[in-house]
């Protein structure tokens, strides 16, 4: 397992995602836009990329920890979406869902390719620039940070995806079965272990 997302949403992203709608308008809003993109609307694929890169960027980064190799899967991914767009079914399923999952398998396919190795990304995460809060909140914040990470580091290699996706990039349990290739159940399993496991890591002060 490489670099991890609680990395990746403390470095540079490439574009911000715009506002999502509230609730059921966005959903409508989304499924509206993946039907024009099927039809081969250039501005409404468009416009599912500006909705979907950040999540599918942050996933790439958790698994590979390199900016440039994430940035060609993470184009790769749009590209393929774009040839089989015409593919893909509802059927429950969010569309970042079929993305992640289509980035998820380049990924797989990279490191299988035998041209490359897995490499462990061991560099601090870097703090985003904010308002100055004080050099106590500042230290603190730091702390926290590293002392989470590594307790992640700690989980196993399922506990610690199924923690970035449901977590970090906030996808639901159906959503993260579909990407882990898992039933509903198994991921609740997973989840609720992988807790347990982080609050005996870390320190009495944190798990408040």
């Amino acid at each position: 397992m490489s670099s991890l997302a609680l990395e990746a949403r403390l470095v540079p992203l490439p574009r911000r995602s715009r506002e999502s709608a509230p609730g059921s308008d966005r959903a409508e809003l989304l499924k509206a836009l993946v039907m024009r993109a099927r039809e081969g609307d250039a501005d409404a694929f468009g416009s599912l990329y500006d909705h979907y890169v950040e999540l599918v960027y942050r996933y790439v980064y958790y698994r590979v920890g390199v900016h440039s190799l994430t940035e060609d899967l993470t184009s790769e991914t749009f590209l393929r979406a774009l040839r089989r767009i015409r593919d893909f079914r509802w059927q429950g399923k969010d569309f970042g869902a079929w993305l992640v999952t289509i980035a998820r398998n380049l990924v797989a396919d990279h490191f299988k390719s035998g041209r490359y190795r897995l490499e462990v990304c061991t560099a601090e995460p870097v703090e985003p620039e904010r308002p100055q809060e004080g050099p106590e909140r500042a230290v603190l914040d730091a702390m926290t940070h590293r002392t989470l990470l590594a307790a992640v580091r700690r989980l196993g290699s399922e506990q610690q995806e199924c923690v970035v996706l449901r977590f970090m990039h906030g996808l639901s349990v159906a959503e993260t079965a579909l990407i882990m290739d898992k039933k509903s159940g198994a991921i609740k399993a997973l989840q609720y272990r992988a807790v347990r496991s982080l609050a005996r890591m870390l320190p009495d002060d944190l798990r408040k």
